[in-house]
């Protein structure tokens, strides 16, 4: 067995330990106090491992915790991305309590994503103990807001990206097969709102202008947006109007979610939805939002990094695949401006986002090893 695995074997039990330590400290997006309190603890743990450090305070969402570890054997930097915060709430933990079934440990935010968190942290203990060397300096980035978009956050991603010869992504891996992720659809968010006149709908329907009636167009129009053959969706996911069924509705609003593979494609259903007009006489129309993550693209600096850890892990004795998705994460900013990224390092597992979320425990140490070669040899 290669070494690195035979001491991540060895501390098998005390990962799996961590992993359900740090996900018992629950820690929701928009809770900033919460995330504060899983950022003081990784900065513990990290600081413990050898690292240096560093807070970067944000006002309504969590602290960012940033790492530096190791003298690479060559300058420059190498950035691993993890975010801490999750989807579920206070409390939840108590419903859906951590647990090991049938070799999986479920629990909220164990896949998604702080087990990947705790395999960077036993990949630098691995390396600090066998006294194993980085390639480059070892940047980590701990975000607090990637479930919610990553606005606090963005700015400082892509100052270390561009900074950084790579970018390692601890999100989970690919389920079923635990495959790592070398691209990622970019994401755009509208909110658009028809404008009508309210009237009444039995006596006065002449007098009303339905914004009802106009948005039904609009709702068409979009849906057939979707182009499965290059990979753009758009989905009207929420419609929101009018009062009573007896008014002719004087507002109505529509939640769009789009997803598509590249910036030209981006902005050409940008130009679309905001150049939406009116077709009721006398509507109007407003649109909210926009383009918020750029594609994660799979080019040929992607395939050679995805290439690389294909290699190490066959010499650590198992295989990966490579995968997609339509769902973006902080990947696609380090990805958006030129860093070669590779995404799903993080732990195996699947049920993402909801009570079934687990981890494969088995898959653990594997997962750990190859970071650690990674962070040798990427």
């Amino acid at each position: 067995m290669h070494p690195v695995l035979t001491y991540l074997e060895q501390h098998k039990e005390q990962i799996i330990a961590d992993i359900k330590t740090v996900c018992a400290i629950e820690s929701p997006s928009l809770d900033k106090a919460a995330v504060d309190r899983m950022g003081a603890h990784f900065a513990a743990l990290f600081t413990g491992a050898g690292a240096q450090v560093t807070t970067y305070p944000r006002e309504g969402r969590g602290d960012l915790v940033r790492l530096e570890w190791g003298e690479g054997r060559e300058p420059g930097q190498t950035l691993v991305l993890s975010h801490m915060d999750t989807v579920f709430d206070i409390g939840d933990i108590a419903r859906n309590p951590l647990r090991i079934e049938n070799g999986r440990l479920y629990g909220p935010g164990t896949s998604d994503m702080k087990g990947g968190i705790v395999l960077f942290l036993w990949a630098l203990r691995c390396m600090k103990e066998l006294g194993l060397a980085p390639r480059r300096k070892v940047v980590g980035l701990l975000t607090s807001d990637e479930e919610v978009g990553s606005q606090a956050s963005r700015s400082v991603i892509e100052e270390e990206a561009r900074r950084s010869a790579v970018a390692l992504v601890t999100e989970p891996a690919m389920p079923p097969t635990g495959a790592l992720k070398t691209w990622r659809k970019g994401t755009a968010d509208y909110r658009i709102t028809a404008h009508g006149k309210p009237a009444h709908a039995g006596a006065d329907p002449t007098k009303g202008i339905s914004a009802i009636q106009e948005m039904a167009n609009h709702i068409l129009t979009l849906q057939r947006l979707t182009d499965m053959a290059v990979g753009t969706t758009v989905n009207v996911g929420v419609v929101n109007g009018g009062t009573r069924g007896n008014v002719v509705a004087e507002s109505c609003s529509i939640h769009v979610d789009v997803r598509f593979m590249s910036m030209d494609e981006a902005n050409r259903i940008d130009g679309i939805i905001r150049g939406l007009q009116p077709v009721v006489p006398g509507a109007r129309l407003s649109v909210e939002g926009g383009i918020n993550r750029p594609p994660m693209v799979r080019n040929e600096a992607t395939i050679a990094l995805f290439q690389k850890a294909q290699a190490l892990a066959a010499e650590l004795g198992f295989a990966v695949g490579e995968a997609g998705t339509g769902g973006g994460s902080d990947g696609n900013f380090t990805s958006g401006v030129g860093c070669p990224t590779i995404d799903g390092l993080g732990a195996c597992g699947d049920g993402l986002h909801t009570f079934e979320e687990y981890i494969e425990v088995d898959s653990l140490t594997q997962r750990a090893a190859l970071m650690v070669r990674l962070l040798q040899e990427a």
